[in-house]
């Protein structure tokens, strides 16, 4: 479900959700989103100037990163904010920060209702103020999934990061997994404070760490845990091993030349929380009674222009 599950963490580098989709309009192309900061701009109203903003690539399933994009924030200054996108490869994806080539620079941070957009080549970036596209009942999941058909993020906003990228520059292969990253000052140090990759997994994995800990060491640390949580749902030792299979690391696979949307990279529209009603009671309910929002854009930058809040 949502993955503003942390409720000490600073919520400029809280990832609310990423998504990854073809261009529906442009099928040489995707889009990446990735949000921070819920219920904008009241607990925040900038992006973290110290941090670094991140999407992962596996272009090979090694569940490592070969390609990364960086966002990096200026300080905010009497209500105006830049950002710079850079391009790493090899090592450097690997690396945080302002590493690899720099493909947009100064972009302006959108705070008001129209977003600035900024093209550099073959992207287009966007940085801002937009309407929550996540849509739910946390309190029927809450309440033994007994469903009030009230979407509590409707009509609030996040800070979200969106790019448009060729599909080239995800690699080679159109198979890839993604997740997203924040990295921030802890101690004098980046370090990595929130992760997502398959959305509905901070719902599932009852304290497995897996916002700090790197995909690759995932499945050796908590692989044991999630099959014993896929048993107590009433699912048999082969299906739990195949579900966590699935749900470990926590990566979002994503086929470029491929339009669909989730399990194939994530669109605005999936509707994540059927998915997890229906893994959680074993196909015996499929529908938490919630829909899509009615504001998505159908062009870049795709969210919604911000709500009054």
């Amino acid at each position: 479900m949502h993955h503003n599950d942390a409720p000490n963490l600073d919520p400029r580098t809280d990832i609310t959700d990423l998504y990854i989709f073809q261009n529906p309009d442009d099928s040489t192309k995707s889009i990446l989103i990735l949000d921070v900061n819920p219920e904008a701009p009241i607990h925040a109203n900038a992006f973290d100037p110290q941090a670094s903003y991140e999407f992962k690539i596996d272009t090979n399933g090694d569940f490592e990163a070969e390609i990364a994009f960086h966002v990096l924030f200026t300080t905010l200054d009497d209500r105006q904010q830049t950002a710079t996108l850079y391009r790493a490869t090899g090592a450097d994806a690997r690396s945080t920060g302002a590493v690899g080539e720099a493909m947009i620079q100064h972009a302006p941070v959108s705070f008001a209702q129209e977003a600035t957009i900024t093209t550099e080549g073959y992207y287009r970036f966007y940085a801002g103020l937009r309407s929550e596209p996540f849509f739910a009942d946390p309190t029927g999941f809450f309440n033994n999934l007994q469903w009030s058909g009230q979407d509590f993020w409707a009509g609030k906003n996040v800070f979200g990061i969106v790019l448009e990228v060729p599909n080239h520059a995800l690699g080679p292969q159109p198979q890839i997994g993604v997740w997203g990253r924040t990295m921030a000052m802890v101690e004098g140090r980046l370090s990595s404070v929130n992760q997502m990759g398959r959305p509905g997994n901070n719902a599932l994995r009852q304290g497995a760490d897996t916002n700090s800990i790197p995909p690759a060491q995932q499945r050796e640390l908590f692989f044991s845990q999630y099959v014993a949580m896929f048993k107590t749902f009433g699912y048999a030792e082969e299906e739990a091993n195949r579900l966590t299979l699935e749900w470990l690391p926590d990566i979002l696979p994503y086929n470029y030349m491929n339009a669909a949307g989730y399990p194939n990279g994530r669109q605005l529209k999936d509707d994540i929380a059927d998915n997890l009603v229906e893994i959680l009671t074993q196909g015996r309910m499929k529908d938490d009674l919630v829909y899509p929002h009615t504001d998505y854009l159908a062009e870049f930058p795709y969210l919604g222009r911000p709500n009054q809040v």
